[in-house]
């Protein structure tokens, strides 16, 4: 934008991206989204916009190229850019069979020799994203949204407070900038016909949204401190809520496991069992200790079945018959069970007759939703004790009583 404009408004572009709830929220995770949209916005200073002094086709095509084997979404984007930069160019030939075509062949067959070497046969991993998603539309096994999602929720919640600065600076823009405008939006439609959406797969339009609101700032005049102050606080406290206290319970519950393995380094038989939906939290990644963990499978159905469920499915149909079946012999039981605390009082008569004691508890959410529960409660195996001692801290002397009453008429009709 300094190339293109001027230091002033490239400073109002570098102020709206820095002051982005979303950046913030997406930028420090480690998903291919952010490495998607980093190598979109290098790639775009190469890219032949009018005015731009640091053209180079190689450049830009070799990042575009790099994005789409790293995440193959990152061409969507890319189609009007690459479009509009075919059809101005002059020499056609020679950017498709000299610059276009050596940087895709050669980038194309690096990604089949890496993936040679880890599958152990040919594979075109990009192929098989397109069928996944697209042609198959597997996605929807984690979701589906209406078709415009992106346009009523998703857009308006990414962009956030900037989005009437967004909308100004629309009117404002100089005519060269529309090609970016087009893009963001081809790029909601695309993402639009398919059935999964999520906010992070539109992360990489963001910075293009942000060059339009830069202009906007940057044409205001007697409102200008207050917008400014707006912005910043507005996206600032979303940028703290969502960063360091939404949802922050799986990473903390995993900070304690680790904890408990370090401090307690010759309990070599213990294990850990997560009952959450899937991917609530990480593994090995934060736990660093050969402990063994498990959590509730959910792989997509890849044969067809009509009446597919996976094993949290299963799971989450009947948690208290589930585990009765699963751990009928006391030699398999985990030493800790990580759940949220909604699922608390469906299990609690496994919990009870199993010997398991809470022992910790994580704040998660304010919004609870469905299996995320608010709280993530920690329950220990405990060998020693009595059944009332040791459930004292969670259940009054009435409850144990009654949930011991169901968990024997359950024995006495399944036989566990």
């Amino acid at each position: 934008m300094k190339q293109l404009e001027n230091q002033q408004v490239a400073r109002w572009v570098f102020f709206c991206q820095l002051c982005s709830w979303f950046t913030w929220y997406c930028c420090t995770r480690t998903l291919t989204n952010t490495m998607e949209t980093v190598l979109t916005i290098i790639a775009l200073f190469y890219y032949p916009l009018e005015g731009s002094k640091s053209v180079d086709s190689v450049k830009y095509s070799s990042l575009v190229a790099l994005a789409f084997i790293i995440r193959p979404t990152a061409v969507i984007p890319w189609i009007p850019l690459l479009f509009r930069h075919f059809w101005q160019e002059q020499r056609k030939l020679d950017l498709i069979l000299h610059q276009f075509l050596p940087v895709g062949f050669a980038t194309l067959s690096w990604s089949l020799m890496i993936d040679r070497i880890f599958f152990g046969q040919w594979t075109l991993v990009q192929y098989n994203f397109l069928k996944f998603n697209v042609l198959q539309n597997l996605g929807t096994f984690y979701g589906s949204h209406p078709w415009h999602w992106y346009f009523s929720q998703g857009f308006p919640v990414v962009l956030g407070t900037h989005l009437p600065f967004f909308i100004h600076g629309c009117f404002l823009a100089p005519k060269r900038y529309q090609i970016l405008l087009v893009t963001v939006l081809w790029t909601l439609l695309v993402y639009s016909m398919l059935s999964h959406k999520e906010f992070r797969f539109i992360y990489p339009v963001l910075p293009f949204c942000m060059v339009f609101c830069g202009y906007s700032l940057n044409h205001l005049k007697t409102w200008k401190k207050p917008a400014l102050s707006f912005l910043f606080l507005s996206n600032m406290l979303l940028a703290l809520y969502t960063g360091l206290v939404h949802q922050r319970g799986t990473l903390d519950v995993m900070t304690h496991i680790q904890e408990l393995c370090y401090n307690n380094p010759n309990n070599s038989a213990a294990s850990v069992f997560v009952m959450m939906p899937c991917h609530s939290t990480p593994l090995y990644s934060h736990v660093h200790y050969p402990l063994p963990m498990r959590f509730l499978q959910c792989p997509p159905d890849l044969t067809g079945k009509s009446q597919y469920l996976d094993e949290a499915d299963t799971f989450y149909q009947n948690p208290l018959s589930w585990l009765y079946k699963e751990f009928h012999n006391n030699s398999t039981l985990p030493t800790y069970l990580l759940i949220f605390n909604v699922l608390e009082e469906e299990i609690s008569a496994f919990l009870i007759s199993r010997n398991y004691e809470r022992t910790a508890v994580f704040f998660h959410t304010h919004l609870p939703e469905g299996r995320t529960g608010s709280h993530i409660y920690i329950y220990e195996r405990k060998l020693k004790g009595k059944l009332y001692r040791r459930c004292a801290r969670n259940f009054t002397r009435e409850q144990v009583s009654k949930l011991i009453r169901r968990q024997q008429i359950l024995h006495k009709s399944t036989g566990s």
